[in-house]
């Protein structure tokens, strides 16, 4: 199965489009057992998620795999490998599959291979399966690639941002042999509700309506269209999808199931494309 369960949900409240708030722990159970009988094993999580570890921990994850993510090196590299093992610790694990690297842009942190030499290290005791970064942009992906050796990348993907394909990031990526974890697939859930949008998305008005025609026309849904069109992208390993309870799970699951070839809808601006721009 190429869907993975991002659980960012679990401990905030998190997504423009999300009116239920942080999932309860009795939701979580569901969602998972869901998950875990669809053959979806693969969690995203990381430290700086509320208490995300902590409720996966209590409701159990020994049935999936699990990614999480590094705090912030500005405490320290000591600081952020004792995280690492109170993440361990919250999430009830030995060992994960995956530790990405949260910000990116510490790469530039004067200890930072100093820190990255001690994921390396976690790795070779065997509590931590892949190593890698958690990206946003092309040009990022670009520089890891020239300055790292790395097992696992995130990405931003979606149908309006198609930059890592035409710039042969993921080509390159496949091509080192990095796995591939796109994000983002629904915008923060933006591709799924155009209608209670911000008013800071005005500004593409149009490109919006265009697309909702051209999905009516396909005769599939919002969620249909938006995750059919990063699943069937060659090269992608997993595509993270976040939700707030097991009924939004079961939707995504049956959208999932269609093997439909889908045009994109490329809107090649960054204050859309990355959510960390976002004047909200």
């Amino acid at each position: 199965m190429k869907l993975a369960l991002g659980t960012v949900q679990f401990g905030l409240d998190y997504g423009i489009a999300n009116s239920q708030g942080k999932t309860q722990i009795k939701e979580v159970a569901s969602i998972l057992n869901l998950a875990k009988n669809n053959n979806i094993r693969t969690l995203d999580t990381a430290a700086n998620y509320g208490n995300s570890e902590k409720v996966l921990g209590n409701v159990g994850v020994d049935d999936f795999h699990v990614i999480t993510k590094t705090v912030s090196i500005k405490s320290g590299v000591r600081k952020v490998v004792d995280s690492f093992y109170q993440s361990l610790e919250d999430l009830n694990q030995k060992k994960v599959d995956g530790l990405l690297i949260h910000d990116v842009k510490e790469v530039k942190h004067s200890k930072f291979d100093i820190l990255f030499n001690e994921l390396i290290s976690l790795k070779q005791q065997g509590l931590v399966n892949k190593v890698g970064f958690s990206t946003y942009t092309p040009e990022q992906v670009d520089f890891l690639l020239d300055s790292f050796e790395f097992d696992l990348i995130q990405i931003p993907f979606n149908v309006f941002d198609g930059r890592l394909i035409r710039g042969g990031q993921i080509d390159r990526l496949n091509s080192h042999g990095v796995e591939i974890h796109a994000r983002s697939v629904f915008l923060q859930g933006l591709l799924l509700d155009f209608k209670r949008k911000h008013k800071y998305f005005s500004l593409w008005e149009n490109e919006f309506k265009i697309y909702q025609t051209m999905v009516k026309e396909s005769g599939l849904s919002l969620v249909e269209y938006a995750l059919c069109a990063v699943l069937n992208i060659k090269g992608i390993d997993k595509v993270l999808v976040g939700v707030n309870n097991s009924s939004q799970l079961a939707e995504i699951i049956r959208a999932s199931s269609l093997d439909i070839e889908l045009s994109m809808y490329e809107i090649d601006d960054v204050n859309l494309l990355n959510p960390s721009l976002w004047k909200l």
